[in-house]
């Protein structure tokens, strides 16, 4: 059962225009805090045990605001590695053979899926088990869909559930990828092949916080969940 966690939390966040020319897009409030505090609550209510979070656009903001906690820093400042690039740096401060990975961008409702992907974990015949959501939960994304999904849960690509940037991937897929800046996407490929990618529906609704209507978007998603 992996007991470690990456928040992506290095991105520029160039779609949220004026808003991260001084603020990193982890630390924009939405509905009261910021949003990489609502990535770190999924885990908190998870049985992870220890977080990576990945710097690079103003990421000593970053580390002030997470001073308090026993978060361990993968600095990306020099350049900026992607998904899989991101992630393969950082597998030299990891323990374990498989990871959760989580966006830093996205606020949820329904059931935890740090949980759900954490009870369902096979690593018998996973490789990577994706979290993904049904186009109609997926408020304010205009994408097409990533993954059609078999009924034993077997993922391959086309127009159908979005990937929700939440998952559990074993490291040693990421480690065997030679270049160093690169997408997950490589590394998927590559399982997809072999038929090692899985995925779950997740239960509730999702909202990637991309854009600066988003952010509005994902304040009334989380008060009807409320009421």
């Amino acid at each position: 059962m992996p007991n470690e966690a990456m928040i992506f939390a290095a991105g520029r966040g160039t779609r949220m225009g004026a808003l991260t020319q001084t603020l990193p897009k982890p630390l924009i409030p939405v509905a009261g805090k910021p949003l990489i505090d609502h990535a770190l609550a999924l885990i908190d209510d998870s049985t992870i045990e220890q977080t990576i979070v990945n710097l690079h656009h103003l990421g000593d903001q970053l580390i002030d605001h997470l001073a308090d906690r026993d978060i361990t820093f993968s600095d990306e400042t020099p350049r900026l590695l992607e998904t899989g690039g991101g992630l393969k740096q950082a597998l030299a401060l990891l323990d374990g053979d498989d990871l959760v990975t989580l966006n830093s961008d996205a606020v949820w409702t329904g059931p935890n899926p740090v949980t759900v992907l954490l009870n369902a974990w096979n690593p018998d015949r996973m490789d990577a088990l994706l979290m993904l959501i049904a186009p109609e939960n997926a408020v304010g994304h205009k994408g097409q869909g990533d993954f059609l999904m078999g009924p034993d849960g077997s993922l391959r690509r086309g127009a159908g559930l979005t990937y929700t940037g939440c998952q559990i991937i074993k490291t040693a897929a990421v480690a065997g990828v030679a270049q160093d800046v690169f997408s997950l996407n490589v590394v998927w490929d590559r399982l997809l092949a072999d038929g090692r990618v899985f995925g779950i529906e997740h239960g509730g609704r999702w909202c990637d916080v991309g854009h600066p209507e988003g952010i509005t978007l994902a304040e009334t998603m989380l008060r009807a969940t409320d009421v």
